[in-house]
């Protein structure tokens, strides 16, 4: 089915039309996953939501700014991905989602995020990039199982310091925002295994050889004058990143495919169907 047809029938609310975009909804999908991707759809119909149980439920590359209350009877949902939509707030449904672990909020149009979002207590990977955060939302402090944070490509200038109280935090991805320096509270996260802080506005970067946790900083299209010094064994992409530290000559940035590939190695996790794809 062609997007421009799609597109005209999403429009149509009739049972008809939204059969024609979604297909019939009649039966549990033998692997308990439902893939609605990439639909043109504006509304999510009501029939997506009496499989209960379902645990992974793709909505991403749509039309969609809510969600129906329905959403909620899923309480074995484990994925949902929303990314690539035209969401301006999260709707209430998804924080009732107590299995939820895995969460694609990303390129959409959240500013901010609800406190109720910190009942999701199983949450582990949370992508909120290409959003328009200018402050960093506080709520994702209130998530104890976070291991993975994707906030890049916003406008955020700081972070807060109650960062530090997720401990199972390992991977935060910070690229393309506003940070003039680098964040104070990452240098008390022992924990953390990578770091990136690639394109944005640090000019100094302090000594992480104490992070012993550390296996990769990213810290490329920064106006540093010094790449950040590391332990033993941990993987600087950026400029002088072949050099040692004490000799700072050169540019030793890195290709972006091997940035992509050494990201890969370290985070195994899951990504949504469309990521980093364009609508069609």
């Amino acid at each position: 089915m062609g997007n421009a047809v799609r597109g005209a029938v999403a429009f149509v609310p009739s049972e008809r039309c939204q059969r024609y975009l979604v297909g019939d909804l009649r039966e549990m999908p033998p692997d308990r996953t439902l893939d609605l991707s990439g639909r043109q759809l504006r509304r999510l119909p009501v029939a997506a939501c009496v499989f209960h149980e379902l645990v992974k439920l793709y909505l991403s590359d749509n039309n969609l700014s809510t969600l129906p209350a329905e959403v909620q009877g899923l309480k074995k949902l484990q994925l949902l991905a929303l990314d690539f939509n035209c969401f301006q707030e999260l709707p209430a449904a998804v924080c009732r989602l107590p299995q939820l672990s895995i969460l694609y909020l990303g390129n959409n149009k959240l500013y901010s995020l609800p406190g109720e979002l910190s009942q999701l207590k199983e949450l582990n990977t949370l992508w909120l990039e290409t959003n328009c955060f200018t402050v960093f939302p506080q709520v994702v402090c209130e998530l104890p199982n976070l291991k993975t944070l994707h906030l890049g490509y916003n406008q955020i200038e700081s972070l807060p310091t109650e960062l530090r109280l997720l401990e199972e935090l390992r991977s935060i991805w910070l690229a393309g925002n506003q940070l003039a320096a680098f964040p104070s509270v990452l240098l008390e996260m022992h924990f953390l295994a990578v770091i990136d802080v690639d394109r944005n506005k640090i000019r100094h970067f302090p000594g992480l050889s104490h992070l012993q946790g550390l296996k990769l900083v990213i810290y490329d299209h920064n106006p540093c004058v010094n790449p950040p010094v590391v332990g033993e064994g941990v993987r600087r992409v950026g400029r002088w990143a072949d050099s040692p530290d004490d000799v700072p000559e050169g540019d030793g940035s890195k290709a972006a495919g091997e940035t992509a590939a050494q990201v890969t190695e370290v985070q195994p996790e899951e990504e949504p169907s469309v990521r980093g794809q364009g609508t069609e």
